[in-house]
């Protein structure tokens, strides 16, 4: 951790790496908890004493007592959605008001974002992306082209703004002939919009930049994964945000030098939710046995996630473009029953081999597998290190020499106190 500086938490795959327990297990070192991207279609689940929350908007480090949460302006917030999984905190003890505070310059995702969403989707038939059809993408596209409605627009004249965009979304969706009801939605939405006004709305770039120069930890937590960025992803099967570190600049307002360590995570194996390419897929028994073992089902949608082998080609890609310096393992445990454990070290392409990513891993990939064999131990009771098979501390070797970066914190199953930090 760095005085002056910004770490920032980010996942390495396509996302559902394990996020959320993650930044609950480092946030007792950080005084504040900053979200830079995404909206609600991420699920970031943490367990713990018991209980299982699963945060979409809000920070995880909300759990943490006293420290600051930020929802930053990189986000896009749904008023309805937010207020809903504000109050179960509140109802479970968690004290909000004071601790959460919202960036006027994040966008709003409006009730014909969502319509939109599922217009746009049943559009392209076969070729859909595989959205949440929260309507991310859609709050996105408007704020690119300049036509959002932000946070801070709730402070004043807000009904004639959101008339405004509101029009101007019902004129695309008569001209798609596409049939909705947005009566019901809209009702609690505009609660939400209520709601939200008893939250702290700041200038979030002005307040982070502060709370480092008086000599606070930050820790930036992102969305989503790395493979999902809008530039560096699998596009077009990708969400509409930079899901990079670079995001952390972008969607917090923090200059490129304050930016520490970057944690990378990622699973001891690789998954994937909708449409898209993904080289090491696997679709026979092996595949469904990681399926279940690892509870592998959305957080928020509850769809089945797609399984394969850890993808190292894709792995370093990730870690070179977010410049990661440590890197956290998560869902080993899932692994220890196997005989054989393969890693994707390179991919075939029309005939060659390559280490490298490529522009496009939609067609005629096929990946090549180097076999190590299993550790086929419970690890899910160990407490240190000290406890790992060999075969586990060969599998860690490995990744650490092909991934040239250290493996810093293994998860070992999903509760907070089954985390070991390695020495």
């Amino acid at each position: 951790m760095n005085k002056g500086k910004v770490d920032v938490l980010l996942g390495l795959q396509w996302g559902d790496e394990g996020k959320g327990k993650v930044v609950d297990v480092l946030t007792p070192k950080y005084d504040v908890v900053a979200r830079f991207q995404g909206g609600p279609n991420a699920g970031h689940t943490l367990e713990f004493e018991g209980q299982k929350y699963v945060l979409r908007s809000i920070p995880s480090g909300i759990f943490q007592g006293d420290k600051v949460n930020i929802i930053g302006n990189g986000v896009v917030l749904a008023p309805d959605l937010f207020m809903e999984e504000a109050k179960a905190l509140e109802a479970s003890g968690h004290e909000l008001r004071s601790r959460l505070h919202i960036s006027k310059k994040a966008h709003l995702i409006m009730p014909t974002h969502r319509v939109l969403d599922a217009a746009y989707e049943a559009q392209k038939g076969k070729d859909k992306v595989g959205t949440t059809g929260k309507g991310i993408g859609p709050t996105y596209t408007d704020k690119v082209s300049r036509t959002g409605l932000r946070v801070g627009d709730i402070l004043e004249n807000f009904e004639e703004k959101y008339a405004k965009a509101k029009a101007r979304h019902e004129a695309i969706l008569k001209s798609l002939n596409f049939e909705y009801d947005i009566t019901e939605v809209e009702k609690k939405w505009l609660e939400g919009i209520e709601y939200l006004r008893q939250f702290p709305i700041v200038d979030s770039e002005h307040e982070l930049n502060n709370l480092l120069k008086s000599g606070k930890s930050v820790l930036c937590e992102g969305a989503q994964g790395t493979m999902l960025d809008v530039d560096f992803g699998s596009y077009p099967f990708v969400t509409s945000s930079n899901t990079i570190c670079a995001g952390a600049c972008t969607g917090l307002g923090i200059g490129p030098n304050k930016i520490g360590d970057v944690y990378g995570i990622m699973k001891a194996y690789c998954t994937r939710v909708g449409a898209g390419p993904f080289p090491t897929e696997l679709f026979d028994e092996t595949g469904k046995k990681i399926r279940d073992l690892g509870h592998e089902y959305g957080a928020v949608t509850g769809r089945e996630r797609r399984c394969g082998w850890i993808d190292l080609v894709a792995l370093k890609y990730s870690i070179m473009v977010n410049g990661v310096t440590q890197l956290i393992m998560m869902k080993s445990d899932v692994l220890d029953g196997f005989d054989t454990i393969k890693a994707c070290v390179a991919y075939k392409q029309n005939g060659q081999e390559i280490d490298y990513f490529p522009y496009n891993i939609e067609d005629g990939i096929e990946p090549v597998y180097q076999e190590l064999p299993g550790w086929k131990t419970d690890m899910t009771q160990f407490t240190s290190e000290d406890q790992f098979p060999k075969e586990f501390n060969d599998y860690i070797k490995f990744l650490e020499a092909q991934l040239e970066t250290p493996i810093k914190i293994i998860s070992i199953g999903p509760d907070r106190d089954q985390t070991i930090v390695r020495h």
